[in-house]
């Protein structure tokens, strides 16, 4: 006996609960027309991931409950499908000792214009980017449910993400009578992640014998991305399917339950590199980003730097040239390298490109500063006020024309504060927030190797990339000027606010004390700037974002 599967691999957009279910209807319509007869959405599709603080506004639940029944009369033709579509709900649902005002993240299974089951998650995950306690209560009931054609139906152990991380659910499916265990989710990237959840599903195979699909999300919100990867594992953990990365797919499997084992046929995408997956994250976050908040483009200042240079080949990668403008803001400080690699990038990825000097606006500010600033030294307050000078400039551009500013700052910069308020900080979109200085290199060369979009072969001239790195605010500076070598910096870096490692262990590693105290102090004193930083892609599994909540007055040095 077979069943046909589809995992409807989709990017949802939170709060579109009218395009969300039209996308559902019309993925369950093609999936039907090829004899499939169960779809798996991801979780939360109905409403998109994550919605947030709208779980909490009554009118939005009460919609989503409308947009679900809706749903439901709509796939009625599909005689003898089954749906399943993820969605939260409200009120009481397991009796009167719950409070009318509970909220589950539920999926329900949709069949011939009703809805014959629902599942309400049981495990709630609340660390990382994760805050599902805040919004849902657990639910504490297995869902089996059966799938196909009359008499030729598998019993299927429906499971929400998180859960299938545990033993207990897997194992009460099971017990309900499962054939196959189908997992629906909307597990945000990082780097990593997507082996990981293969070998931890595998795990649950292996537990309780039975084979498992898993249906992700795919698509950007906010500064989270989802990487899509959907897979379906034979009962002994084996890989045997998996959906492309990044991008939508409706997967179809065969599950034959026929033998004493079950068994899937279907297609099985190779495993790819990391630099591939973090391009593509980078990618799609952005293209995400600009396009479902309607932007007409992005714009962004070009320095001749490896930092915007990078952003600069990510944006066209994401939106085409054509939706990119790139600005110089040279100042007298801006060497001539960096205006002939500024201009020929431009021209290699075939973007608008026009330079604006900040000469004159500088001059305008330290003339009428010039009482103010008798006497004194300059220092970093000339430098910053060039920053805010090329902020409020690409900010103009931006008012005037529309277009997003992208920031160009890296993990490495917001972690120490070297990066200016009002200035480089200025923008809507921060796209490589969560890449450190040496990563931003790596993928640099990366991208120079390979051109996955075709849209520019090797865009970054290879002296921005060969060249000592400088904000270029004085003469004769480097970034190495105040700072430990990237390597050394980058690596304390991670130690300390990635992985929570203390200041002594850090030190007992091998590095030098002097080193590991100024710049943990500076990401201690820094909280303030980044609190006002715009979002930006979380690509680490932990990056400055929803997952570090640090207090900005703090004495606590460990």
């Amino acid at each position: 006996m077979t069943l046909k599967i589809c995992v409807a691999q989709l990017n949802f957009i939170v709060g579109d609960l009218a395009g969300n279910a039209q996308k559902i209807a019309e993925a369950a319509q093609t999936a039907y027309a090829q004899g499939a007869r169960l779809l798996l959405t991801p979780e939360l599709s109905l409403c998109g991931y994550a919605a947030e603080d709208l779980y909490l506004r009554p009118a939005f639940m009460q919609a989503c409950e409308q947009t679900l029944q809706a749903l439901a009369a709509q796939l009625a033709s599909l005689r003898g499908m089954s749906v399943v579509v993820g969605h939260p709900q409200g009120g009481d649902q397991r009796g009167p000792s719950v409070s009318v005002n509970a909220r589950y993240n539920c999926a329900s299974v949709l069949r011939d214009g009703a809805m014959v089951a629902t599942y309400a998650k049981q495990e709630l995950p609340n660390y990382q980017v994760f805050d599902e306690r805040r919004y849902f209560v657990p639910g504490h009931a297995t869902c089996v449910f059966e799938a196909g054609e009359p008499g030729h139906t598998v019993r299927v152990g429906l499971l929400i993400c998180e859960d299938a991380w545990f033993e207990g659910p897997a194992q009460s499916a099971k017990a309900a009578g499962a054939q196959l265990l189908a997992v629906i989710n909307a597990s945000p990237f990082h780097l990593g992640k997507g082996y990981q959840r293969e070998d931890v599903m595998g795990a649950r195979c292996r537990a309780t014998g039975l084979p498992l699909v898993y249906a992700h999300l795919v698509g950007g919100q906010d500064e989270l991305v989802f990487e899509g990867r959907s897979f379906a594992l034979e009962p002994d953990g084996r890989v045997a399917l998996r959906a492309p990365s990044f991008a939508e797919n409706l997967m179809l499997a065969d599950l034959d339950v026929s033998s004493k084992e079950a068994r899937w046929h279907g297609v099985l995408e190779p495993q790819r590199s990391e630099e591939a997956d973090l391009w593509d994250a980078l990618v799609l976050g952005v293209r995400d980003y600009v396009q479902k908040n309607r932007f007409p483009g992005v714009l962004l200042g070009l320095s001749g730097g490896i930092d915007s240079a990078l952003v600069l080949a990510v944006a066209v990668d994401a939106l085409g040239a054509d939706q990119v403008r790139a600005v110089m803001m040279p100042s007298p400080y801006t060497a001539d390298i960096s205006w002939i690699d500024a201009a020929e990038m431009a021209r290699r990825m075939g973007v608008r490109y026009d330079e604006i000097s900040i000469r004159p606006a500088l001059e305008a500010y330290m003339g009428t500063l010039a009482t103010e600033f008798a006497g004194r030294p300059a220092d970093t307050t000339e430098e910053n006020l060039q920053a805010r000078i090329r902020g409020t400039l690409l900010m103009a551009l931006s008012n005037k024309f529309g277009s997003m500013v992208l920031t160009t700052g890296n993990k490495s910069e917001m972690a120490t504060g070297y990066c200016t308020l009002y200035g480089d900080m200025a923008g809507g979109f921060a796209v490589i927030k969560d890449l450190a200085k040496m990563r931003v290199f790596a993928m640099a060369r990366w991208r120079n190797a390979h051109d996955p979009y075709g849209t520019c072969a090797q865009p970054i001239p290879e002296r921005i990339i060969t060249r000592p790195p400088s904000a270029e605010l004085r003469p004769d500076q480097t970034d190495q000027d105040s700072l430990p070598p990237y390597e050394v910096l980058d690596a304390i870096i991670e130690r300390y606010m990635e992985n929570d490692e203390s200041i002594a262990h850090i030190v007992a590693a091998g590095y030098a004390p002097a080193d590991v105290e100024r710049v943990t102090r500076l990401i201690q004193i820094n909280e303030y700037k980044r609190r006002q930083a715009p979002p930006g892609i979380r690509v680490s599994h932990r990056s400055f974002g929803k997952d570090w909540r640090y207090p900005i007055t703090n004495r606590f040095r460990a």
